[in-house]
């Protein structure tokens, strides 16, 4: 690489005094003044010190330059590499939830349809239970209405009876059964020990 620095600069030199040669012979050849030859070379040796310090800068400060703007370049295109990457991956990774998105969405109905079955199952065995019960429940107040009714009607019964006997004695016991009934009792009494 220094090699063909110096090689540059050194053609560039010899380019720049071979045009001061022949610019200076044609002055010669012209028939001019040999003060505006010599004025004229001056010029060209002007010329190839500035053009020489213009590459010489150029070779100097430019590589460096491009090195650096290459490597920038590089480093942008890297990390532009590895954001692509990860967008690729990112892609791939949705597509593949996207892909188990139907099926999880069809495990998820299946589950539903079950959980659905197995709750409408649910609901009705608590709903015969509830109907059991309930029919357990009104076949005890039934059963105790019964009771409750063949008692009062026993009350009612016993009542009224009581009063048709009442009514009974009032008509066939008189004055004398009375008398009778009296004596009978008092003479039981008076068989027995104290």
């Amino acid at each position: 690489m220094r090699l063909n620095k110096r090689l540059f600069i050194g053609s560039g030199f010899l380019f720049v005094f071979f045009c001061a040669g022949l610019t200076a012979f044609a002055a010669a050849e012209g028939g001019s003044s040999a003060g505006e030859n010599a004025n004229e070379i001056f010029k060209w040796i002007n010329f190839a010190i500035v053009a020489a310090v213009l590459i010489w800068l150029f070779a100097k400060k430019l590589p460096g330059w491009f090195r650096g703007n290459a490597e920038t370049i590089r480093s942008a295109i890297a990390k532009a590499t590895a954001a692509k990457e990860e967008a690729e991956r990112q892609v791939r990774e949705a597509e593949g939830k996207l892909a188990r998105l139907e099926e999880e969405i069809a495990a998820l109905r299946a589950t539903a349809q079950r959980e659905i079955g197995e709750e409408g199952e649910r609901i009705r065995t608590m709903a015969q239970s509830d109907a059991k019960k309930v029919g357990i429940a009104a076949q005890a107040e039934i059963d105790a209405a019964e009771r409750a009714a063949r008692i009062e009607l026993k009350a009612l019964a016993a009542s009224l009876a009581v009063d048709g006997a009442e009514s009974l004695l009032a008509k066939q016991l008189t004055p004398a059964a009375q008398e009778t009934l009296v004596d009978t009792f008092v003479k039981s009494l008076e068989g027995r020990p104290n």
